[in-house]
């Protein structure tokens, strides 16, 4: 919410935007906050309630948002980072970022099934 805030433009260059969220998010009051700025939240529904619009589009996004984050942890060691300073922790998720995008991008162009496999890329 803060974001929304501190950013005025943000919301003006984008009309409508979608977050999306855990179950963590539910309430009445963020829901009323969104929606006063012509914003939706879309997440998950409690088994309890009746399926949210949308719902259905979460399963492969929420896939692949837990995939990269693995892949980052565990691959790239991105929670091992070694950084001391907030300048040295983003050049370090950002070189990260970057050599996850360039493996992406490797295994699409030479047709390789799984895109995000970082094996061939192991020393």
């Amino acid at each position: 919410m803060c974001v929304l805030n501190a950013d005025a433009d943000l919301l003006a260059d984008r009309p409508g935007p979608l977050l999306i969220a855990d179950r963590g998010c539910t309430s009445a009051e963020l829901e009323d906050y969104l929606h006063r700025r012509d914003a939706d939240l879309l997440l998950p529904a409690y088994r309890n309630l009746k399926a949210r619009p949308g719902q259905a589009l979460l399963a492969p996004i929420r896939q692949l948002i837990e995939s990269v984050y693995d892949i980052l942890k565990g691959r790239l060691d991105l929670e091992l980072h070694g950084a001391r300073s907030l300048a040295g922790v983003t050049a370090r998720i950002a070189q990260r970022l970057l050599a996850l995008t360039a493996a992406v991008w490797h295994n699409c162009t030479t047709g390789q099934a799984i895109t995000r496999l970082l094996v061939t890329f192991d020393h």
